[in-house]
């Protein structure tokens, strides 16, 4: 998907069509120190990216769209082009809410050739989400993604098996996963460059240039990956994590955030239909110094509430010696909704129905936004 999370916005609210919109902001603007999570391709022209400081934002692109991440709505169209998808093959595997992998395989006898299949699955998700798609088609998943990102946006490249050493030779070295700006940088002193200067490398060369990876990169920059599409792929946590605007030792604003990821990381995991077993608290302090603690579950969990009172037990046993710079909670070991359900203890009094409760308050969020419904403790 292009831009998702700042398509999704600008889909959501139209006023907002043609302007940079960016996801992720800090409460005080330009001020804090949270990053840019997602940005519309009107602010990438200021020079706006992911993972970029929300302060930089700012400083380039001051009139920008600043808005909190809706995930609730994102995993909700997420799901919605996910069923498009099922209209093709079943043979799927997500990357994250917004990419996956589709083996087309068995179904261009009856739905045409890759191009034509590519096409229409721009149309669809085009005409029942009103969002855009990138799509790139080749023989194998490497390929594949490499041509999806080429033409951004709604592009879509078509690589034909007799046609990938035309097609990768003349890219740039960092297009090969694995070659990172380390990696880049001692090639280029080598006077290598393209993928297909890499490709012509004598093996020993490349190997005493990169080490173990030499193999891997040799195989990537001639079209070569045999790994097929996962269908079956759970995600094996799920996390959240809040950097503050100034380090505080204020026990009262670091429970509160503790609650918020905690619910949060909860919607996630109804989101996924999944559960989870380990609950993990990530605290960093002024001095950057990170430290995690965890605890396992008698039974699987994806309520906000167990979750918020686990991590708090956890959060009592760091200590207040130095201020916080960040908290995350994560829910790790997850198992399917459907595989282990809450038991009650043999003299345990029914406890409320919140599985109920929390896909009615997802629901919710997903239409109006994160603001729409707040526990009382967030109040002031």
């Amino acid at each position: 998907m292009d831009a998702f999370y700042a398509s999704v916005e600008q889909r959501d609210h139209p006023e907002w069509k043609g302007r940079p919109v960016i996801v992720g902001a800090d409460p005080k603007r330009g001020a804090g120190r949270g990053v840019v999570a997602a940005c519309s391709y009107e602010a990438r022209a200021f020079g706006v990216h992911s993972a970029l400081p929300i302060g930089q934002a700012w400083r380039r692109c001051p009139g920008a769209v600043y808005v909190r991440p809706r995930l609730a709505r994102y995993e909700q169209v997420s799901r919605e082009i996910m069923a498009v998808f099922g209209h093709y093959t079943d043979r799927i595997e997500p990357l994250g809410l917004d990419e996956a992998f589709l083996d087309v395989t068995g179904s261009t006898a009856s739905m045409g050739p890759p191009e034509s299949i590519a096409r229409d699955i721009q149309r669809r998700i085009r005409a029942e989400t009103g969002l855009e798609a990138s799509v790139g088609a080749a023989c194998n998943k490497f390929l594949a993604k490499v041509a999806s990102d080429l033409e951004k946006p709604a592009g879509r490249v078509v690589v034909p098996p007799d046609g990938v050493e035309a097609f990768l030779g003349p890219l740039p070295i960092e297009k090969l996963w694995g070659v990172g700006p380390r990696t880049a940088a001692r090639l280029r002193r080598l006077g290598v460059g393209t993928i297909g200067e890499l490709a012509a490398m004598p093996p020993a060369a490349l190997d005493d240039a990169v080490g173990s990876a030499g193999t891997r990169l040799r195989e990537l920059a001639r079209g070569v990956d045999s790994r097929p599409v996962v269908v079956d792929r759970k995600p094996r946590s799920v996390s959240r994590e809040t950097t503050f605007s100034q380090d505080t030792t204020d026990r009262d604003r670091l429970i509160a955030s503790i609650r918020r990821l905690a619910d949060s990381v909860a919607a996630r995991l109804r989101g996924k239909r999944r559960r989870a077993r380990t609950i993990v608290l990530k605290l960093r302090r002024a001095s950057f110094e990170t430290s995690t603690r965890q605890v396992s579950l008698p039974e699987p969990t994806d309520d906000g509430d167990a979750i918020f009172e686990q991590a708090r037990r956890l959060f009592d046993g760091f200590g207040r010696e130095a201020p916080v710079r960040l908290l995350g909670v994560s829910a790790r070991n997850l198992v399917d909704t459907g595989r282990s359900a809450p038991q009650l203890g043999l003299f345990e009094r029914k406890a409320p129905d919140t599985g109920r409760i929390g896909s009615a308050l997802d629901e919710i969020h997903a239409r109006f936004g994160d603001a729409a419904v707040r526990r009382a403790s967030e109040l002031t």
